[in-house]
């Protein structure tokens, strides 16, 4: 066995055990920061949800007539999600790979949804987002939220490992090539199952690819 798949089997059993619970442990409703920007997701587009654990971001992005991939490093995560988007009456094409094993055609999707995936250190992070942005058609979305360094004050959720963490200036580094159309840095009491709840320090982006 590699390095890389050794990585990945070990991710993989982490998160096993962390979904197999009956609950959503990330809740079942879309992101907050996700969901305000409804009014830039047109239907009939196609997106990509990154690492969507249980699919309750993908489920929703469904839900707006868009064309949804999915995927998660967890068997027991995407199970849960296609229960909770048959539930939902919507098409998700869920798969189970990481985010070094799934395959990043170029320029396929309208919007990439990359929400809480602060799994990744440096290292995987610098690829992931380069792939993400590759990813994008010309005129593309990428919707990011994550956790800033101030978080670790709150503990409410999050790797709690202060690499992981988004700074606004990681990001305006990191997305220098697409347009950013809103970036902020913002605190907020947040309910999104019991590992995303309460207090807590977080940034948004949305960003266009030219």
């Amino acid at each position: 066995m590699t390095m890389a798949s050794k990585q990945r089997q070990d991710a993989a059993t982490v998160w096993n055990e962390r979904y197999s619970v009956p609950e959503f442990i990330f809740g079942t409703q879309p992101n907050a920061y996700l969901a305000r920007q409804r009014h830039l997701l047109e239907p009939g587009g196609r997106a990509l949800a990154v690492a969507d654990g249980e699919g309750r971001n993908s489920v929703w992005l469904a839900g707006l007539g868009l064309e949804v991939d999915a995927f998660d490093v967890s068997a027991v995560a995407v199970a849960k999600a296609r229960n909770l988007a048959r539930d939902a009456g919507v098409d998700v094409d869920f798969q189970v790979a990481d985010c070094d094993s799934w395959d990043w055609t170029p320029a396929s999707y309208d919007v990439v949804a990359a929400i809480f995936i602060q799994f990744a250190g440096p290292d995987m992070r610098a690829r992931l987002f380069a792939r993400m942005v590759q990813a994008l058609r010309p005129g593309g979305l990428l919707v990011l939220q994550g956790y800033t360094p101030r978080q670790l004050e709150f503990n409410t959720g999050g790797p709690g490992v202060l690499e992981n963490l988004y700074t606004e200036a990681l990001l305006r580094a990191q997305f220098g090539a697409l347009q950013i159309l809103d970036l902020q840095v913002y605190e907020t009491e947040l309910q999104e199952g019991a590992r995303h709840a309460g207090p807590s320090a977080l940034v948004g982006m949305v960003a266009r690819k030219t």
